[in-house]
Formats: C-alpha cells, sequence, structure tokens
C-alpha cells in the first residue's frame, strides 16, 4: 500500500468551516461511536486527583492567630472543584463542602507534621470523637495522599498532560529491542497524542525521525526511565546509520549532562495498561495484523523472544529476494498487544486470511502450512480471553489516525465488527483504499469532535458547498404593557409601526448588568479559555441587545458553537407573544 493512496484528499481538512460533525450525522442518518468506548480519551481528561485520595486543608473557621488543619478525603472531582469530606465524620456527607484547588490551602498528606503546623479536627469531629488524636495517627499512616505536585507550586491545578509540553523530553523504547531506548523531545501535545523527535535528527529524513503516539503507550517513559531499568541508550536501527557512530556518541553525552524534567515523572504514565507475563516460544505460528500496513490479517512467526514480557513477531514471506520481496515486516508485541490472534480466528470469524506473499495455491490451509513450515501453532492459553463488550456496531462514526500519515486524522466508519477488531472506512483521501483493522482499544482512534476540541485539523471528505438554513436561538424578552383603552385607534397603529420598524419594540425596557462567572466549572460545552476572555458584564442597556450580545458571547464561547445553538433555538412556533431574535454562531 503506497502512502500516497493515503494522502488527504487536496480539498479536506483545510477548511474546518465547510465540515461540521453533527451536520454530518444528520444530513447522512448516522450515529456516533459513544465517547465512553474511548478509554483512553476518558483517562486523559482525569485531572490525576481521585475519589479516596486523602489531604491536608486548613480548617475553616479557624482565624489567621489559631490556624490548624486536618485531613479530608476527596468525594468527587469536578474540573479544579473537589467536594471534601473531614476525616472523621465516615459516611455522614452532611459536612461536606466544595473548595477550588486554585485558591483553597491544599496539601499532600504528611505536610503539617514536616513543618511543625498544628493538626486539630473541626468542632463537628470533636464532638463526635474523644479520642480524635488516635484517628488521625490511623488516618496518617495509612492515607493514599493526593501527590503533591498538584496541590502546590507550578502545577498546581494543572491536568497531567499539561506537564507533557512542547520542548519536554521523554524517552521511547525501540520498537525491535525492548533493551534499547533513546530520548525523544515532545514537539507537539495534541489531547495527548504526542508528536515525538528523537534526539539529534535535526536534518535528518523526517519518515524515521518524528513519531506519533499517545501518552498512554506501553514503550513511552520519563527521563531517566533507561538507565534505572538498565537498558542501553541508542537511537533506532532505522536512525543509526545516517549519523556516524562518533556523532551518535557526542549526541548521548549531551543527553548524559540535561538536566531532566522533573515535571514528568512515572505517575504521568499510571493509567496506561498493565504488561504480563507471557508463553510464547520461538517459532510459534499464530495470525496477525501488520501495525505498518494494517489492511489484511496474514500468517506470522515469533522469531525472537526477549524475555517474560516482550517478544518480536514477523510476517511470513516465502518470496526470495529474486522474486522481489523486501525487508521483513517484523513488530514489538506483548502479551496484550493489538493484532495478534490465535491460528483459525478468521476462519471461525467469517474473516478472509491473506495468505502469506509467495504461498502456492488456490486455498490456503493452516494445518498444511504448519506441517511444510515444520512449525506449531501457538496454543490459546497464549492470548488473553477475548472480549465482545463494546459498543462499536457497524456504520458508526469516528475519527481515525491514518496509519501511513499518522499526522493525519480522518473522518472514518465502522463497516464491520469482529470480536474486538473492527474494520474502518476512511473518509477524505484521494483514491478509495481497503479497510483499516483496527483493535476497539486502539490509541489511535478518537470519539467524533475530539480534534475540533483539541484545535487539530481533521481530514474529512469534500463537498459541493450546499445553502444551509440559517439556524435561529429566539430570545423572549419582557412582554409590553398594553396601552391603555383610551388610547385612539390611530395612535396604537402608530406606535406599532414604530415597534415594527425599530425592531427593538421593547427598547424602554433596560435590562441591568449581566455579569459573567471567568471562574465557574464550564462542562462539557464551553471553552474555559474563551470564558476567560468574555468581558466582565454586558449592559445596562437596551434588554434585546444586552440578551442577545451575552447569548452570542456564550455561544461562541463554545467548542462547536453550532451545538450550543442547537441547544437554544426554538424547535417548535412560539405559543407566547413574544419577538424573535436571529443569533448566529461563528
Amino acid at each position: 500500500m503506497s502512502r500516497e493512496l493515503l494522502e488527504s484528499d487536496g480539498g479536506s481538512g483545510q477548511d474546518e468551516g465547510d465540515f461540521n460533525w453533527d451536520d454530518f450525522l444528520e444530513e447522512n442518518g448516522l450515529s456516533a461511536v459513544p465517547h465512553h468506548a474511548f478509554k483512553h480519551v476518558d483517562l486523559s481528561l482525569q485531572t490525576g486527583l481521585t475519589p479516596g485520595m486523602k489531604l491536608e486543608v486548613r480548617v475553616r473557621g479557624g482565624s489567621q492567630s489559631d490556624e490548624y488543619y486536618w485531613l479530608a478525603t476527596i468525594i468527587t472531582t469536578c474540573g479544579q472543584l473537589l467536594l471534601l469530606r473531614y476525616e472523621g465524620y465516615l459516611d455522614d456527607r452532611r459536612a461536606d463542602f466544595w473548595c477550588d484547588i486554585m485558591t483553597a490551602d491544599l496539601h499532600s498528606v504528611g505536610w503539617s507534621r514536616q513543618l511543625g503546623r498544628s493538626m486539630k479536627p473541626p468542632e463537628g469531629v470533636r464532638e463526635k470523637l474523644e479520642n480524635w488524636e488516635a484517628l488521625l495517627e490511623t488516618a496518617l499512616s495509612e492515607a493514599c495522599s493526593a501527590p503533591a505536585n498538584l496541590l502546590e507550586g507550578p502545577h498546581r491545578g494543572k491536568n497531567p498532560l499539561d506537564l507533557l509540553a512542547p520542548g519536554s523530553s521523554v524517552e521511547l523504547q525501540d520498537s525491535q529491542d525492548p533493551g534499547a531506548a533513546w530520548v525523544a523531545e515532545i514537539e507537539e501535545n495534541v489531547g495527548g497524542r504526542l508528536c515525538l523527535r528523537y534526539t539529534g535528527t535535526e536534518g535528518l529524513p523526517e519518515t524515521h525521525a518524528r513519531r506519533w503516539l499517545f501518552y498512554l503507550h506501553p514503550l513511552l517513559h520519563p527521563p531517566g526511565w533507561a538507565q534505572e531499568h538498565g537498558c542501553t541508550l541508542v537511537p533506532p536501527a532505522v536512525l543509526r546509520g545516517l549519523r556516524s557512530e562518533a556523532e551518535w556518541d557526542e549526541i548521548r553525552q549531551k543527553i548524559s549532562t540535561q538536566e531532566a524534567d522533573g515535571a514528568i515523572t512515572e505517575d504521568l504514565f499510571k493509567d496506561r495498561p498493565a504488561i504480563s507475563a507471557h508463553s510464547f516460544t520461538e517459532g510459534m505460528k499464530l495470525e496477525a495484523v501488520d501495525p505498518s500496513s494494517p489492511f489484511c490479517i496474514s500468517p506470522a512467526t515469533v522469531t525472537k523472544v526477549f524475555n517474560d514480557k516482550f517478544f518480536l513477531v514477523e510476517m511470513d514471506e516465502l518470496r526470495g529476494e529474486k522474486d522481489g520481496a523486501g525487508p521483513r515486516s517484523s513488530f514489538l508485541c506483548h502479551r496484550g498487544s493489538a493484532g495478534i490472534l490465535p491460528v483459525q480466528w478468521c476462519l471461525k470469524n467469517g474473516v478472509q486470511l491473506s495468505p502469506p506473499p509467495g504461498y502456492q495455491g488456490q486455498d490456503f490451509d493452516w494445518a498444511d502450512y504448519l506441517k511444510k513450515c515444520g512449525a506449531e501453532a501457538a496454543p490459546q492459553h497464549c492470548f488473553p480471553t477475548e472480549e465482545n463488550a463494546h459498543d462499536f456496531v457497524e456504520s458508526m462514526m469516528l475519527e481515525a489516525v491514518n496509519p501511513l500519515s499518522a499526522e493525519h486524522i480522518h473522518v472514518a466508519a465502522v463497516s464491520k465488527v469482529k470480536g474486538q477488531h473492527i474494520w474502518l472506512r476512511l473518509e477524505g483521501v484521494k483514491q478509495a483504499v481497503p479497510e483499516l483493522i483496527v483493535h476497539v482499544d486502539s490509541m489511535d482512534i478518537f470519539p467524533v469532535s475530539w480534534c475540533e476540541t483539541n484545535g487539530y485539523s481533521l481530514q474529512h471528505p469534500s463537498k459541493p458547498p450546499v445553502q444551509k438554513q440559517r439556524r435561529v436561538a429566539v430570545v423572549q424578552p419582557e412582554k409590553h404593557r398594553a396601552p391603555p383603552r383610551t388610547t385612539p385607534p390611530d395612535m396604537l397603529k402608530q406606535q406599532e409601526n414604530g415597534q415594527s420598524e425599530s425592531g427593538q419594540g421593547n427598547g424602554k425596557y433596560c435590562c441591568p448588568k449581566i455579569y459573567f462567572n471567568h471562574r465557574c466549572f464550564s462542562g462539557p460545552y464551553l471553552n474555559k479559555g474563551r470564558i476567560a476572555e468574555l468581558p466582565q458584564c454586558i449592559g445596562p442597556g437596551n434588554c434585546v441587545l444586552v440578551l442577545k450580545e451575552v447569548l452570542t458571547l456564550l455561544i461562541n464561547a463554545a467548542y462547536k458553537p453550532s451545538r450550543v445553538l442547537r441547544e437554544l433555538q426554538l424547535d417548535e412556533e412560539a405559543r407566547w407573544q413574544g419577538q424573535g431574535e436571529t443569533l448566529k454562531a461563528k
């Protein structure tokens, strides 16, 4: 499969204004894969502070001269807001309280003891428990503390993903040898999807110098990981021949003298799936999807076992060099790797198995193939139990990474579902291409509007411009008082005409100032950064003008203004005597 075939459609993805997911789904009668189906995206939205963690908080009501602290448990989180319960209240929710992590006096467990600060419970706990000192000692010894770096210092209140900032360094295990690793610099962080450039590749071809990975990828690690785990610091094999050994040694020396970024620690990667021990041995056969060309399932072989966690799988190739065989495709695997399947998986699931290149015969037969190769199939117990509980259904829509051009993310449709694997049709490419085979837990697929939410270009199908029907949101202003019955008919008519011409029939009603709360929890629709840019207030002034301006600003502060506009628009004819106003989204 050539890279050119999967290049984006020249007209698509360039002008984001001509594609709208809501319109696309509605016009085509389609539905989106539910957001919760993408576990890695849900994990990326967590703040790092989770229910059950404990922290120390300054007790409310204490005077400045008599300030003291007490332990509290996080009950729930809502953005930068925490719902806390003092230690000692057990299941009593009556004293729960909210606090803002950016303004509250919060610290990790042990902070008060370390600085010699007084610890004393609030009055409610003292009334409940006489021996609260014993409770404190027990809680301090057993507490699961909230990380100090999320409560204090420059990273206070920040989403952990924000720590993976451009310019920071990470270490990346080699995709062919888990005993080797190399340093890479983060060039871009798109919602947890990192564009990495290997250190020392300035001026080298971009094809191998850059790599896109989601931050929960099992081969991604914090600085210093290789030395701590006894791995060799060496560039990937595809890069080694592009510089002399002396040049790489010089780069390695520079890396060793650089000060590690203390913000990136193993805690950032704690949510990635654990790698369990495998039972594969060299020579075992299986069925596999080649990650570099994931368009079919073919026979493959375990060619090397590194340790109890990692092994190397190579796609079978029966042609010789004279017959045009190129370099064999191989990739590092662990027991839970996506795309490795037991022999006969395709047969059992009604999927076409592609014979290895050079295979002689019309129909591929595993028994005959194993006999000719003198090999055995990997037993079923080598593979994790396949569960079919997921939310992917045929014809559902999502966004997916182009495997041959990883910087591009496309509109995609689920065309087939078999077990935990789905077949995807990419939209917005120059020519029709085979469907991609992807695992439901792949970190290269995303919910609809993920690109828009993260400010990233989405490759979409181009279409001729269509005159869209204008959406209207109606603001119901204060009703007019009926004119006195003594008003002459001709004067009443003049008043109505004047109101109609001005378009502001309630102009004499003055609206007071309407204030924006810049520090509120913005919810799923509104962009916190855009809210911060709103003025302090609107008004006072003409009721229609003030309300119209307020709603327009809020609509355009959304991640998807059209979505908020849809919430406000009037779906039925108004039954009240009000005035309709047209609002537009950017």
